[in-house]
């Protein structure tokens, strides 16, 4: 596991830069989860480092594979100085804990519902997860492991969770980009959905 996540780590230092701080966040009967943070101009980027040491099993499988299964870390895309985002720290290693602590398997297209606020007065309590590749390039593993996906997550309000349970990810996303919808205003209200 500490060998994946130095990869891991490596990875993102060379997408994202040198992380100016982390924090780290364990609970009771899981892997420590941390959480990097990245300046880049005008955005901050928060990054996991941790929910990849284990690959997530199937919830219904009566025994979790060691070693095969899917791999992720979160990312978080944010500007800067608009609201106290630096507190979505906890909340993220709670998402980024979530397949050890629930069973769950997190793939692009899932809601992932805190049911709090991300950080205080944040309009949203979700997130949608997307898809892997474009800012953090997938890490591959020596087989049979899977390769570790960089999962960005897009901040939703409750509102727009609501209607994606109805019509679906591609639907919500298809409606952010015809408003262009700033996904990394931590202030935007929720899109039309007339």
């Amino acid at each position: 596991m500490a060998e994946i996540l130095a990869l891991v780590e490596a990875r993102l230092r060379s997408a994202l830069g040198e992380p100016d701080a982390r924090a780290d966040v364990t609970f009771l009967g899981t892997d420590r989860i941390e959480v990097l943070r990245f300046l880049d101009g005008d955005v901050v980027r928060y990054a996991t480092l941790g929910m990849s040491g284990q690959p997530m099993a199937d919830p219904t499988s009566p025994l979790a594979d060691p070693v095969k299964g899917p791999r992720a870390e979160l990312v978080l895309s944010v500007r800067v100085g608009l609201a106290a985002t630096d507190q979505v720290l906890r909340p993220l290693a709670v998402l980024a804990a979530s397949p050890q602590v629930e069973g769950l398997v997190v793939a692009p297209g899932a809601s992932l519902d805190l049911g709090d606020p991300l950080w205080p007065g944040a309009p949203f309590t979700s997130v949608l997860v997307a898809e892997s590749g474009g800012l953090v390039e997938d890490l591959e593993l020596d087989e049979p492991m899977d390769p570790v996906r960089f999962l960005p997550l897009l901040p939703m309000t409750p509102n727009e969770a609501a209607w994606k349970r109805v019509r679906g990810a591609q639907e919500l996303q298809e409606r952010w980009l015809t408003h262009g919808t700033d996904l990394r205003d931590p202030l935007r209200t929720s899109v039309p959905l007339d």
